[in-house]
């Protein structure tokens, strides 16, 4: 046992045994009769073993063959020009040499640390030197890396989803009295957009470029420069997403100047936030994350590491922007918005799941599913105040004229529009409970084989909003102290409302029994004008056996039907009801009844024509002035 430990103490002696070690090694790699990973293993050994021979032969020459290899390996270094690119621009020789000569660094600090582990003096001076050489490789690779980064950076312009290509909406404003007569059509603005969709992965470098950086990683990470190359990757990559960022025009926003922003301003950009979100989530940032997994994906966790903070600005603009909006107040003018920012969001939340799936992005893939569930509760906070803005407003002025007053188009318009977002509607209010006061409705309708359109959510809560608006149409009404003029109210602005129903979504959301119902109280309001201005004066033009008048009772009853004829005429043509088709029918419904009783009056009582103060003919072209919306006056009137 002596002897054993006198001869590996002896350098000599240590010769010998690693000489021993190597040819029973290499005896057992010929060996035909051991595995493969077996022989793997020793492969390895003998590897060792020769390099730990060299290290002791080279010791008695005081390292001399040791030092010359790392001294050649460090003018081989030297020799490299400043802004020489040693991967990129090299063909496969010069390449091969660059790899070559971080290899043999390698396997020279591992025969130095081993010889270092329990020596001092010149392995440790060997050691500090080839550890140096290797950080200046790596340095050059490291600056390699980010200029190709650079230099062949690439982008991409969205045209197919340019944010130009999204059109002006409708201007809702809480006054109800800003409000366009007809708006755009919602549906086809948020159709004209399907290619948004569309996945699209783009090059952001150069292909041709890629297997020399997954080269210069795969060299920095073997050389456990990991920190070092992801620190430069991701800042090369986020100066990279910077300036796409300006390309874009985007501004970056902190929560307290979106809480400051005017009406019109926030409304643009939400827009821009929807715009950005398709862009960034389906584009731009699985392009980067397949860079990435092309450069670092033979790292591990590295490649998610470096998407996550290369894309965290980006992803914390859109979050602090999507969050703050939510802090602000319930403007109904918000609510199309949120809404769009509520289905992009939950659109692109699988995508944004995969993008984040890792558990480096598992914070923001979190405060995404939060984001899209506040955007929810505010969207129906929202919802509710708007119905709670009609129900509040109120007014001591009667409406010029008895015509469609603003707040009727606005609100019709304002649900025209939500019936587009029937779906996610149906999503977020399928727990509310709508304050429908047409409890019947529903037992009507599904007796009448009603779809089931008109029991969804969405159905159930714009009726209760329909009805809000009628119960303060019926207020306003009796503002008015005319009861003709208060059924020309009703009945223009509830015309409006079943046109509007009709001629939209909405129609298949509230039901053809609701149409009816509704056109029935047109029809109703019709006839109590027509009964409150003409009954006195059709009644004048009565006898009670249909024969003539006398002479005394007739000029009477026809100068009292001329003074009637004549004040409904100074008031009613100061009248408006814009609907043409409206206006006329019951211009022909009064004349038919009007002035079919004046011929019959006039005719009966012919002898005494010098009483007559108009023909029939003359009352039937005046008929044709009321609800112009421009008040006449008979005085002045002769007959030719």
């Amino acid at each position: 046992m002596e002897d054993c430990k006198s001869a590996i103490s002896n350098p000599e002696g240590k010769q010998h045994m690693m000489a021993a070690a190597l040819h029973l090694t290499k005896a057992l790699v010929a060996s035909d009769y051991l595995t493969d990973d077996l022989k793997k293993i020793l492969t390895d050994l003998d590897s060792h073993l020769s390099a730990m021979g060299v290290i002791v032969e080279s010791k008695g020459g005081e390292f001399f063959e040791f030092e010359q290899r790392l001294k050649h390996a460090e003018e081989k270094v030297a020799s490299w020009k400043p802004n020489q690119l040693m991967v990129c621009n090299s063909g496969p020789i010069e390449a091969s040499e660059t790899f070559k000569v971080v290899d043999e660094i390698h396997t020279l600090m591992e025969s130095l640390r081993n010889l270092a582990a329990d020596e001092s003096g010149k392995p440790m001076e060997l050691l500090q030197r080839a550890e140096s050489l290797l950080q200046t490789v790596m340095s050059r690779l490291e600056e390699e890396l980010v200029h190709i980064l650079h230099q062949h950076k690439q982008y991409f312009e969205p045209q197919y989803m340019s944010f130009r290509s999204f059109r002006s909406d409708v201007a809702y404003d809480e006054s109800f009295v800003s409000v366009e007569e007809e708006p755009l059509d919602e549906a086809s603005r948020r159709n004209s957009n399907g290619d948004e969709s569309e996945d699209h992965l783009v090059d952001l470098v150069h292909p041709q470029v890629i297997p020399h950086l997954k080269s210069i990683a795969n060299l920095m990470f073997a050389s456990n420069y990991a920190q070092e190359l992801c620190q430069a990757f991701v800042r090369a990559r986020k100066e990279a997403l910077d300036e796409y960022w300006d390309s874009l025009s985007m501004d970056t926003f902190t929560i307290e100047d979106v809480l400051k922003m005017e009406g019109k301003s926030l409304n643009y950009e939400m827009k821009r936030w929807i715009w950005i979100m398709k862009i960034l989530i389906r584009v731009y940032l699985p392009s980067e994350k397949r860079l990435c997994d092309q450069i670092l994906g033979e790292s591990g966790s590295f490649s998610p590491h470096c998407f996550v903070e290369t894309s965290k600005a980006s992803m914390l603009y859109l979050l602090n922007f999507g969050e703050a909006v939510v802090m602000g107040a319930h403007e109904p003018d918000k609510l199309f918005r949120l809404l769009d920012m509520y289905e992009v969001l939950a659109d692109l939340l699988l995508d944004i799941d995969h993008l984040l799936l890792e558990e480096a992005g598992s914070v923001n893939r979190i405060e995404f599913h939060k984001l899209l569930a506040k955007l929810g509760d505010f969207s129906r906070a929202t919802f509710a105040e708007f119905r709670c803005a009609i129900a509040s407003k109120t007014s001591n002025t009667p409406f010029p004229g008895g015509s469609i007053h603003h707040m009727t188009k606005y609100v019709m318009n304002y649900i025209k529009t939500l019936a587009e977002y029937v779906d996610t509607l149906n999503v977020l209010l399928k727990d509310q409970v709508s304050e429908d006061p047409s409890s019947v409705f529903e037992l009507e309708n599904s007796q009448e084989g009603g779809s089931s359109a008109t029991s969804c959510p969405t159905a159930c809560h714009l009726r209760s909003i329909a009805s809000t608006l009628e119960s303060n149409l019926n207020n306003r009404a009796k503002l008015y102290k005319d009861v003709a003029l208060q059924n020309v109210f009703l009945m223009n602005n509830i015309n409006y409302i079943v046109q509007k129903v009709k001629s939209s979504k909405l129609g298949l959301l509230l039901g053809d029994v609701w149409i009816r119902e509704h056109m029935a109280k047109v029809q109703q309001h019709a006839t109590g004008y027509e009964r409150n201005s003409w009954s006195f004066a059709v009644s004048l033009l009565r006898s009670h056996d249909g024969s003539s008048l006398p002479k005394a009772i007739f000029k009477e009853r026809s100068r009292s039907f001329s003074v009637t004829f004549e004040e409904v005429y100074r008031n009613q043509t100061a009248w408006y009801i814009p609907d043409p088709q409206l206006r006329a029918e019951l211009q022909i419904s009064i004349s038919n009844k009007v002035i079919q009783a004046y011929r019959s009056f006039t005719g009966r009582n012919s002898n005494d024509e010098k009483h007559i103060k108009y023909t029939a003919d003359d009352l039937e072209s005046f008929l044709l002035d009321l609800f112009e919306g421009s008040p006449r006056s008979l005085q002045n009137f002769r007959r030719r």
